[in-house]
């Protein structure tokens, strides 16, 4: 019922609010703040919102200057069409005696670093590789893994950047879904390399051994770092190239199927380098640790970026080790470290030392940091700020959490939706395809609701720009058209995240098939593939089970066996030559029978919910240890949940 009272009150505010608007005049600003909090009073929920406003407002402004900050530089850098190694070629000449990279006990300056990626740059100018070709690096993490690619990019030579743990069909299929003209192998992975040789016998080649490395070269290669010596190390003309150029392709899994070879502009990454630049306050003369692949997203584009965007310095690891992360930090006196939310379980794992609190971390940044150890392991280490961030690496939507909240992976202003569209809207469980309503458009999650996280596609915005992947089709299947106005576009994360009332995004868990396990996406098509074959072409399902208190989801396959003949000797043994360790099943079950769907389809999310319990499951199971699949007894699986068998 309308009562006296409830029209009265809002429109006293309302008249005495158009009184004060006369006042203030034709000034833009205070008088959008004035109509903003009359409107927030004038509304049946103003206190809550006030009470929002006031929560968030210092947190917000903080995030407005910064990105603005971002903005004005992207903006700069595309105005004037700049490419990363212009920028860095400024650097050079700004600080060419600065400590550009740490590895192990050399130092590289940033005078090093330009003369050696101009030798790369002249030496594949006179093999004739040209703008817009592409060539694949295959080699480990280190200070020449970043000049080889940043030397190619003064060409205009796009550099695919393969993971170093892949082997046989996915290695082969990275190289060539890029459509590869040459090949760079470091020495240390040429034993692998020479397994798909005979695959790739059409490509050049070179084979890459730091100096300190005497190593025989695989068959048909051509030594690089004996080529490159003659090479001149003068500047090059980089007019040529320009912003929106593709760079690098950077391999995610996405949500089905083989590795896809992701676009990187040089806007892309100034867009993610920039943005986590400013928006967590990194310094110019901060010292960066990362013991994360120079292959990924994280150390090899936002890391590496902070190196060659703002003059850090960074002190690369080459794997990833928990007994010496804090000892590395303290010496190379680190002061900003980089991390995937495996890494920060293993560091907690590891028993108590000095060196864990003599560092000089304040800040800690990277995606995956569980909620149920985040407030452990800053108290434990004496880590100031942790700069949690969320984003694929070809996606437009991406969130950085600048103040610290715990469990959040970023956050967007309730109020800041045309300014930074991002959303999230409903899907289907089953299908995972959006909800639409009656009106043919998806449907935006309310707080509190779960929904796919998704950014709206503007191709003149480097921040809103979407540029796909090597593979057209790839690229369609990401995007979402017809979203929130009829002809609109937007690029679909795959990802499932939950927004609270104050605008913090949680994220929750993928669509699709994909899983992550190790701080890598496991897409089981592939992993069936391999496991089918081993096993002699039996049916086979692949999927993520839960393990209590450890991060993401462990690899499971469930395997038909109707006449008993698989051999899990060979299934192990299969698994390892073929699959990357973190692609492996850890757990087997071996079926009778297995279900499928009307079209055809096995089904698997049953079998998912069911996980490895073999309390609850008659069939028989299988936990990989020590290279062989064994028996998963009741004694076997209270260890693994209760944390006494280490996965």
């Amino acid at each position: 019922m309308v009562t006296q009272s409830s029209v009265f009150v809002p429109s006293l505010l309302l008249a005495a609010g158009a009184f004060v608007s006369f006042l203030i005049g034709r000034r833009l600003i205070p008088q959008l703040i004035f109509l903003a909090a009359v409107g927030f009073l004038a509304t049946g929920r103003r206190y809550r919102w006030l009470y929002i406003l006031y929560k968030t407002l210092p947190r917000d402004l903080t995030a407005i200057f910064r990105f603005a900050k971002v903005t004005i530089l992207l903006w700069w850098f595309e105005n004037r069409n700049m490419t990363v190694p212009q920028v860095f070629t400024k650097l050079v000449k700004k600080h060419p005696n600065k400590v550009a990279f740490k590895h192990s006990t050399r130092q590289w300056t940033f005078a090093e670093v330009e003369e050696f990626s101009n030798r790369i740059a002249h030496y594949f100018k006179s093999v004739g590789m040209k703008r817009g070709e592409t060539v694949a690096l295959f080699m480990d993490s280190k200070p020449e893994y970043v000049c080889i690619w940043l030397g190619l990019s003064k060409l205009g030579v796009v550099t695919a950047l393969i993971n170093s743990n892949l082997r046989q069909s996915p290695l082969i299929h990275s190289i060539k879904v890029a459509n590869t003209r040459a090949i760079i192998v470091g020495s240390e992975l040429a034993k692998e390399f020479e397994v798909v040789r005979g695959e790739l016998s059409d490509m050049p080649v070179y084979q890459f051994s730091p100096k300190d490395v005497e190593a025989q070269l695989s068959t048909g290669a051509i030594s690089l770092s004996a080529a490159i010596m003659s090479s001149s190390s003068i500047p090059l003309d980089l007019s040529e190239c320009a912003a929106r150029d593709k760079m690098l392709y950077i391999y995610t899994s996405g949500t089905t199927g083989l590795p896809k070879a992701a676009v990187i502009t040089n806007l892309r990454f100034m867009f993610l380098s920039v943005g986590v630049h400013y928006m967590l306050n990194v310094q110019n003369d901060d010292i960066l640790y990362t013991p994360l692949p120079l292959y990924h997203t994280a150390g090899g584009m936002v890391g590496v970026g902070q190196v060659l965007l703002f003059g850090c310095t960074m002190a690369i690891r080459t794997k990833f080790s928990a007994s010496n992360f804090w000892a590395d930090c303290v010496t190379f006196k680190c002061t900003v470290a980089q991390y995937i939310g495996e890494m920060c379980r293993y560091l907690l794992s590891v028993p108590s030392r000095p060196e864990e609190r003599q560092h000089d971390v304040r800040l800690m940044f990277g995606n995956g940091l569980r909620p149920q150890i985040w407030e452990s392991f800053v108290t434990r280490f004496g880590i100031k700020q942790i700069g949690e961030f969320y984003g694929a690496t070809e996606g437009n939507s991406n969130l950085v959490n600048i103040n610290s909240t715990v469990g959040a992976v970023g956050f967007v202003p309730r109020y800041a939706g045309p300014i930074y569209p991002v959303a999230l809207i409903r899907i289907d469980e089953n299908s995972g395809e959006p909800i639409r309503g009656n009106n043919g458009l998806c449907i935006r999650c309310s707080p509190g609701e779960p929904g796919v996280f998704v950014g709206k596609i503007n191709p003149k915005k480097a921040i809103s720009n979407f540029s796909g992947y090597a593979d057209r089709a790839a690229t369609e299947k990401k995007i979402v058209y017809d979203v929130f106005t009829r002809g609109d576009q937007v690029f679909n994360s795959g990802d499932i995240l939950v927004m609270d009332e104050f605008g913090y995004f949680y994220f929750k868990d993928r669509t699709g098939d994909t899983f992550r396990w190790r701080g890598e996406n496991v897409a089981t098509s592939e992993v069936e593939a391999v496991v089918s074959n081993v096993a002699g072409l039996k049916d086979a399902v692949v999927y993520g089970v839960e393990v209590p208190n450890v991060e993401g989801r462990a690899g499971m396959a469930a395997v038909l066996d109707t006449d008993g003949t698989l051999n899990l000797v060979s299934l192990a043994r299969g698994v390892q030559d073929h699959l990357p360790s973190y692609a492996r099943p850890l757990f087997i079950r071996v079926l009778l029978e297995l279900e499928m769907t009307g079209t055809y389809k096995l089904k698997k999310k049953d079998l998912q919910l069911e996980g490895f319990n073999p309390n609850k499951i008659k069939d028989s199971l299988y936990f990989l240890s020590g290279g062989q699949y064994i028996p998963l007894t009741l004694k076997l699986y209270d260890d693994i949940v209760c944390g006494r068998v280490r996965l």
